[in-house]
């Protein structure tokens, strides 16, 4: 193989591979701004909700970090707060309700919240008709 051809081959490899970007920002340039600054590339109602949560935010990936340094699991019950760009890698575990459910937070979940990726209800499977139920089962005998 020629130099020429190994040049394209190598090119047209790395225009396969897309950079992720979030409104035109790299996840780098993303992650060295601060949350209130990174508030101003989100919609209205989220970089509202950021603007108001901002200790809340700060305060939740102080205790990521920490925890995540100790080797144990990060659960939260705070389903409302906004991932931002400092959160991506971790593996969160949110409450449903019920349980915690594990999450991986990805790039793609920037701007989202964290209770958007738990589901809270399970899906409804009924049983049988019990007796009384129908007309039909109405006129049989219990026995």
């Amino acid at each position: 193989m020629d130099i020429f051809a190994q040049a394209e081959l190598e090119e047209k490899n790395k225009k396969m591979v897309k950079e992720f970007t979030y409104r035109g920002q790299t996840l780098e340039d993303l992650k060295k701004l601060d949350t209130r600054e990174f508030a101003k590339y989100l919609t209205s109602k989220e970089r509202r909700s950021v603007l108001k949560q901002f200790n809340e935010i700060e305060n939740f990936i102080k205790k990521c970090q920490k925890r995540k340094q100790k080797g144990k699991l990060i659960r939260t019950h705070s389903r409302a707060i906004v991932i931002v760009p400092r959160m991506v890698g971790y593996t969160i575990y949110i409450h449903d309700g019920h349980q915690f459910q594990k999450v991986i937070i990805l790039t793609e979940m920037i701007g989202h919240r964290l209770g958007e990726f738990v589901v809270t209800r399970k899906k409804v499977s009924h049983g049988a008709a019990g007796v009384g139920a129908t007309r039909s089962s109405a006129s049989a005998s219990v026995k």
